[in-house]
């Protein structure tokens, strides 16, 4: 356990930050699913990787995924939706 009122409040600051990049991960990898039930499923799937891809990008905006893993992740996307459209 941390003895220094500095190390404490570095353990406070780390796991509010580890809160929020576990709740923008899963914001993130709902937004996917979404996409991926909407291919599916025959919703709206131009709207549904539009708000995807923004909230991948939003995530690595924030540092919480590199920015290459945020193309990668928008590039099978969009992989996924022109094969379903054509």
């Amino acid at each position: 356990m941390a003895h220094s009122n500095s190390a404490k409040k570095r353990i406070r600051q780390n796991m509010k930050r580890r809160a929020l990049n576990r709740w923008r991960m899963r914001n993130m990898r709902v937004a996917i699913k979404e996409f991926e039930d909407s291919i599916s499923n025959g919703g709206d799937a131009v709207a549904a990787y539009r708000k995807a891809a923004s909230t991948v990008d939003r995530t690595a905006q924030k540092g919480v995924i590199h920015r290459n893993q945020a193309a990668r992740r928008k590039s099978r996307m969009n992989k996924r939706l022109k094969a379903h459209a054509g």
